[in-house]
């Protein structure tokens, strides 16, 4: 559904799980990578309103192969989350679209504030957290959510499409 405030349960799902495979395409071809991500909502946007959904940040080089990809303006990704595992008949798991951006210094406190206590042991490596510093931090806004939750039925979802701005 479109125009509405995100569902409690596809932002729940989100917050629950920390790792995301993200897919993308480049001039090599379609590619999927694994990234840690933390959780923000629409107050961590700048003139972010009610339909603005989730941000999911994460760290990636920007001289890697996805992250040369998602330098590009634009870019786009489709991503999935889940916790592995799991039997299909409670199978739950998250799939989305959106785009990706670098943040830039302004943006970075609050993002990288999100993303630390997600993640304290960042914070608690001297070497870590320095070499992530120094490493892009990437806002995914996704404008479509797929929440699949078998245990409530067989092949259950909920879905979320972010309003037109």
């Amino acid at each position: 559904m479109t125009g509405r405030r995100c569902p409690s349960g596809i932002r729940q799902a989100l917050a629950a799980h920390t790792t995301m495979t993200l897919a993308y395409a480049d001039e090599e071809g379609p590619q999927a990578c694994a990234v840690l991500y933390a959780c923000g909502g629409a107050e961590t946007a700048q003139g972010a309103d009610a339909d603005a959904g989730p941000a999911l940040y994460f760290v990636t080089a920007t001289t890697t192969r996805h992250g040369r990809a998602l330098s590009r303006p634009g870019a786009r990704v489709a991503f999935t989350a889940q916790r592995d595992g799991q039997e299909w008949s409670a199978l739950t798991g998250l799939q989305g679209r959106g785009g990706c951006r670098p943040l830039d210094a302004d943006e970075r406190a609050a993002a990288w504030r999100i993303y630390t206590e997600r993640f304290p042991f960042v914070v608690a490596s001297d070497r870590l957290r320095g070499a992530l510093e120094r490493t892009t931090l990437w806002e995914l806004r996704p404008d479509w959510l797929r929440l699949i939750d078998n245990g409530q039925g067989f092949g259950h979802k909920e879905e979320w499409e972010r309003g037109e701005e």
